[in-house]
């Protein structure tokens, strides 16, 4: 799944969840299921903060750091 989609699952878990309209099972299993979504958002954060490029200035001039 992409980030995108992940945040997008999580909006709804949030909505279903907010409604009052299912059981503590039901809300427990939502619940487990966006904690796992977030922990797969943030892993994918990481990796692409890992992938980020600087620009950094040297003496032969602009060359690309990954940070």
């Amino acid at each position: 799944m992409k980030f995108e989609e992940n945040l997008a699952e999580i909006d709804e878990i949030i909505e279903k969840l907010e409604s009052g309209d299912l059981s503590l099972a039901d809300s427990i299993k939502e619940y487990e299921t966006a904690m796992k979504l977030l922990k797969k958002s943030s892993d994918l954060l990481n990796k692409a903060e890992g992938k980020v490029l600087k620009v950094v200035e040297k003496d032969e001039g602009i060359l690309l750091e990954e940070v």
